[in-house]
């Protein structure tokens, strides 16, 4: 068994690095500043759902310093670890008490990254003028995290781990 979780954990790392390079390299960006699709998000949720709080914290962990160290700077790793940390952490407590569908738990971690993310900003820039930017960041997590939270329900329905 433990042969088997080391091989999985591994496969959902390299799958959210990979979907992590694929929105990298869209001919189509949104070109707004803290706005992605957040493709890899769908393996985090689908960690966060399938294997639990540990566990989805390893794989946004792995994701995120192999990303950055990769294809970012230690910026996009201090923005990207912000909102991972937020993120999972709210989609893991809304998992566990069962009230919000897999649509639901995307859609607040989508905020709730972007949330993480403007916290760092504002550290950065030593202003809290960002704040008046946390609506627009909040309607474009709900909208991206609901997006990802449909391909994350559709998978998952097809795919059980546990």
């Amino acid at each position: 068994m433990r042969n088997r979780k080391i091989a999985l954990m591994g496969l959902l790392v390299s799958l959210a690095f990979l979907l992590s390079y694929l929105e990298s390299m869209l001919p189509i960006q949104i070109g707004i500043p803290g706005v992605k699709l957040g493709l890899a998000n769908i393996v985090i949720l689908f960690a966060v759902v399938q294997l639990g709080t540990k566990d989805a914290f390893f794989v946004m962990a792995a994701r995120t310093v192999l990303a950055a160290f990769t294809f970012g700077n230690l910026y996009s790793l201090a923005y990207s670890l912000s909102g991972g940390i937020l993120s999972t952490i709210i989609m893991c407590f809304m998992n566990k008490t069962k009230k919000t569908g897999i649509i639901g738990i995307s859609a607040a971690g989508g905020v709730a990254h972007n949330i993480g993310q403007l916290i760092i900003a504002s550290y950065v820039l030593k202003s809290l003028d960002l704040k008046y930017y946390a609506g627009f960041l909040i309607l474009c997590g709900v909208f991206t995290g609901v997006l990802t939270g449909i391909v994350c329900r559709n998978v998952n329905e097809k795919i059980r781990l546990v």
